[in-house]
């Protein structure tokens, strides 16, 4: 045995996501009769209860999607705006607390998933995750570490005892080995949901409670800025790599990033090169600094400006630079972290796979750690901090202006080749996204290794100037190569969480044959109906 996760293959669905019972939950709608949307809306859930501090259905997030009765990509955006009453200019920043608050997204985002292209009724796709939030589930490993974090980050701020209330109070109390988390008000709003539909958070009695417990403690959500949420289906960007086309959701999200940097790398010829070796992994790491400094220098660009970003005479000059001696210095700025950030990153993303052809790839999460930390009374909903990814300062780069579109780094990505979906990818990463994205694909597209393996390959993360944190799997030689090369590089554990947690499919467009990857980085599993 080598250590590697088994490959998983099915012909007629599957899902990919970051924890077991989210999986196996989206699977078993497969095997019930339902889609790719149904699947989609059901793991979702599930990952509310068994990862609360990473997404819920009081977040935000993206999905990409092959739709197989249009034949075409479309994106479903439920990143929502800044509240309308949010108080510009405001000198001081919080990512806890009323103040940090968003508005809801990821609830209107599943359900549209169902409404629009689902073969199933809410209550069916939700009973998985009604009954795990009911009965409970065992806390281990990852989860259980991350949940022994949220304690430490949020046991000094006063929505410390109603978080506690959410997450430790019930069955076993506070966690230790055979933790038991129950979450029986959860279940009891996700039931209301199914029978309801989501005008109960958005319209109705939940939505009531929630602007009331957020504006008894300081923050600015409105049962207007609850109404007027809704999700928006979009067009792709999309951008071709090596035969296939790219598609990635079209800004405000940051993904285009990802899509720069593989135009850079499609000049690069790594047949010649060793994998992982000092000449793949230079290339790969400037041309993540030159995308990220494009990104950062020209956020938010409207359609002209993002097809110009993209254009050869604009790649052109920087694929010069890829090939020059000179260290390529990474970019500053809010949009480029410079200290590493616990309170940022804490996402999730998933992607499944039906028998009828449809894809769906998803990006989820709360923002924050927990999010806000605000865990409303008696519902067992978390509220995100999205908020607190943006600029205070009116005047700055990003500035958090009332009722604007929030720029996110998120990135589900799906890949086609002539006019078939091949690959679906996404994992989570804060401003990571977009480099564990580009060097999973050119692992597995470049070097020919399958999604697992490609999954599996050691990572790195690339921060301000010259910093790199890389996984200690990558040779020592190589590594004192790439230093003597400008790279300031900070070797990390073998398989570190730091660096993403990718799920993704892997579609044969010849036989419909699926297969799963699933990352060892986080509690990933590939299943099957």
């Amino acid at each position: 045995m080598d250590g590697r996760r088994p490959l998983i293959s099915a012909r007629h669905g599957l899902v990919a996501a970051a924890h077991p019972l989210a999986a196996q939950a989206g699977a078993r709608l497969l095997a019930n009769g339902g889609n790719a949307f149904d699947a989609a809306a059901a793991t979702a859930a599930v990952l509310n209860v068994v990862e609360p501090f990473m997404s819920g259905l009081a977040g935000m997030g993206m999905a990409t999607c092959f739709i197989a009765a249009e034949q075409r990509v479309r994106v479903l955006d439920f990143v929502t705006r800044v509240p309308g009453r949010f108080p510009t200019g405001r000198g001081e920043e919080s990512s806890r607390g009323g103040f940090a608050c968003g508005v809801p997204g990821c609830l209107a985002g599943w359900c549209e998933l169902v409404k629009t292209h689902g073969q199933k009724k809410l209550m069916e796709v939700f009973a998985p995750a009604i009954a795990l939030a009911r009965d409970g589930h065992l806390v281990i490993d990852h989860p259980g570490a991350t949940l022994l974090q949220a304690i430490a980050a949020l046991r000094d701020f006063p929505c410390y005892a109603d978080w506690c209330a959410a997450y430790l109070d019930e069955g076993s109390g506070e966690p230790g080995p055979g933790f038991i988390m129950r979450q029986s008000a959860l279940a009891r709003s996700l039931e209301t949901i199914a029978l309801e539909g989501p005008e109960y958070l958005y319209r109705g009695e939940l939505g009531r409670r929630v602007v009331a417990h957020v504006e008894a403690l300081g923050g600015s959500l409105t049962r207007q800025d609850l109404e007027t949420a809704r999700p928006h289906w979009l067009d792709p960007v999309a951008v071709e790599y090596r035969g296939l086309d790219l598609h990635a959701p079209p800004p405000p999200c940051e993904a285009f990033q990802f899509l720069l940097t593989l135009r850079l790398l499609d000049g690069v010829d790594f047949a010649g090169m060793e994998r992982d070796g000092v000449e793949h992994l230079d290339a790969v790491w400037r041309a993540i600094r030159l995308a990220a400094g494009v990104r950062i220098a020209h956020n938010r660009p409207n359609a002209t400006m993002l097809a110009g970003l993209l254009s050869e005479p604009q790649v052109a000059p920087l694929r010069a630079r890829l090939r020059e001696a000179a260290p390529v210095e990474g970019p500053t700025g809010p949009g480029w972290p410079q200290p590493e950030d616990p309170a940022k990153g804490h996402t999730t993303s998933f992607a499944v796979a039906d028998r009828h052809g449809n894809v769906v790839c998803v990006t989820q999460s709360l923002g924050g750690l927990s999010g806000s930390g605000v865990v409303v009374p008696g519902t067992g909903i978390c509220l995100g901090n999205f908020l607190f990814w943006s600029d205070l300062d009116a005047q700055g780069d990003q500035p958090l202006l009332p009722g604007t579109e929030l720029t996110l780094p998120l990135a589900p990505v799906l890949a086609l080749r002539q006019g078939r979906p091949v690959l679906a990818l996404g994992t989570p990463g804060s401003h990571g996204i977009s480099q564990f994205q580009t060097q999973v694909l050119v692992q597995h597209v470049d070097f020919g290794l399958d999604l697992q393996a490609a999954i599996e390959a050691p990572r790195a993360r690339l921060w301000d100037g010259r910093r790199v944190q890389a996984e200690r799997r990558i040779p020592p030689a190589t590594l004192e190569v790439l230093r003597a090369r400008g790279h300031d590089i900070e070797a990390v554990p073998d398989w570190s969480a730091k660096l993403g947690g990718m799920q993704g499919i892997a579609i044969d467009p010849a036989s419909g044959v699926l297969t799963g990857g699933a990352d060892p980085r986080r509690e990933g599993l590939v299943a099957i109906p």
